[in-house]
């Protein structure tokens, strides 16, 4: 393996770039003393945010993880009713949900005391396989929501699955917490399910430090996440309390941050695809593949840019719960490998999401494949025997890569030396 020299400054997977714009927004709330969960930030990154994605009402929140909680609460009134007591709105149901995914996305229907069923992946963009979808209402016809995610940014094929729901009467909320600002036939993505979310965590395509926004075209949907939101106070002199509520709204200081942001969100879709076009020039003799995506239909923001190793170049690699051990061999090597090289020569990879059907809190969910149990959802995978998902092949030969809009050219073909110098 060839030698490099450690970079001197980390180069991050995706950390938060900033511009200026933001500390005047920040300190406006300061100035004027609006520091809390009410202030012109907040009206206005709503207003941005509604605009950009061509919904009619946003609601700015606590993170993403709060959008997701209070979009699968309100799906979950809107069809069983209110819960007994403190039972959860899910309670004895179902709910379809991404297998590729982090565990914000499923976690919301614990909350709710509803029980998660994973979907399959499939191979033309990472995401939820309508096949498997399709079969999965075959096996649990009652089901009547369905999580979705676009993941690393990549919209899944959304008709498909929007057909699919609607034929069998159930429920979107579409987590865009990784791809704001991606299209899918020209439209945005959060724009497509019955409720949306987006994430402005630390990493992601903007930033307010954290924050998240619940997106709608339902005036009384936006209002009841509104209230929900702030302890579900009712409209009385003293503090009035008919339902159980959250402390999930955005503060005015946070959402300054992300209307300073809000401006540069094109420029940063613009600068990580040129990070994945790089990538993927810089590969192109390798035997590895970039994370896919529907190139007729969508437009990804191409948040982190991906890749999957050939199978025939896999070197042996071995994962436990939380340890991995792998043997290198000449002309192969694996994820593994790859990301302890990255991390030598100080830049941030990290592994594609575990699935949520292999993660030991989720372990006894159903999950379900296209094509059967443990069996994969393409011909190709069918004719070769695998007794796989598709999501755990995929998380077994994938990893994310340094896809820091920051990183320049020069540090980018460094990275793209040291992954070949691991085939070597």
């Amino acid at each position: 393996m060839k030698n490099f020299e450690p970079f001197k400054s980390k180069v991050w997977l995706s950390s938060p770039t900033m511009h200026g714009e933001e500390i005047k927004y920040v300190t406006e709330a300061y100035n004027t003393n609006w520091m809390s969960t009410i202030g012109e930030n907040i009206n206005e990154v709503e207003k941005m945010a509604a605009d950009y994605i061509g919904c009619k009402y946003a609601v700015a929140l606590a993170s993403g993880t709060s959008s997701l909680h209070l979009s699968v609460k309100l799906a979950g009134e809107k069809l069983y009713g209110q819960p007994k007591a403190s039972c959860g709105v899910l309670q004895g149901h179902k709910v379809f949900c991404s297998d590729m995914t982090f565990s914000a996305t499923v976690n919301p229907v614990a909350y709710e005391n509803g029980e998660a069923v994973f979907i399959d992946t499939e191979c033309s963009t990472w995401n939820t396989d309508p096949d498997a979808l399709e079969r999965a209402f075959e096996i649990y016809p009652d089901v009547k929501l369905v999580v979705l995610v676009h993941l690393y940014g990549t919209p899944a094929r959304i008709d498909e699955i929007r057909e699919i729901c609607d034929r069998h009467g159930a429920l979107i909320v579409e987590d865009a917490a990784e791809s704001f600002g991606a299209l899918y036939k020209g439209r945005q993505t959060g724009n497509f399910g019955n409720y949306g979310t987006i994430s402005f965590n630390g990493n992601k395509i903007i930033t307010g430090s954290s924050g998240g926004m619940f997106l709608t075209d339902s005036r009384e949907d936006a209002e009841k996440v509104r209230k929900w939101s702030t302890q579900s106070r009712e409209s009385a002199s003293w503090y009035q309390h008919e339902e159980i509520g959250y402390n999930y709204r955005m503060s005015n200081v946070i959402a300054g941050v992300v209307r300073g942001q809000m401006s540069h969100l094109d420029e940063h879709i613009a600068q990580k695809r040129a990070i994945y076009e790089r990538y993927r020039e810089g590969f192109k003799n390798l035997p590895v593949t970039m994370n896919p995506f529907d190139e007729k239909n969508s437009v990804p923001n191409f948040w982190l840019s991906c890749m999957l190793i050939n199978e025939d170049a896999m070197c042996r690699q071995v994962r436990g719960e939380k340890n991995e051990l792998y043997i290198s061999e000449s002309g192969k090597s694996c994820p593994a490998q790859i990301l302890e090289t990255l991390s030598k020569y100080n830049a941030e990879g990290r592994p594609i999401w575990k699935p949520m059907h292999m993660q030991p809190i989720y372990r006894m969910n159903g999950f379900v494949t296209a094509y059967g149990n443990g069996r994969a959802n393409s011909n190709a995978y069918i004719e070769s025997g695998k007794s796989i998902s598709i999501s755990e092949d995929i998380f077994n030969r994938g990893l994310c890569l340094p896809s820091d809009n920051k990183m320049t050219h020069e540090q980018q073909d460094i990275i793209i030396e040291i992954i070949k110098s691991c085939f070597e």
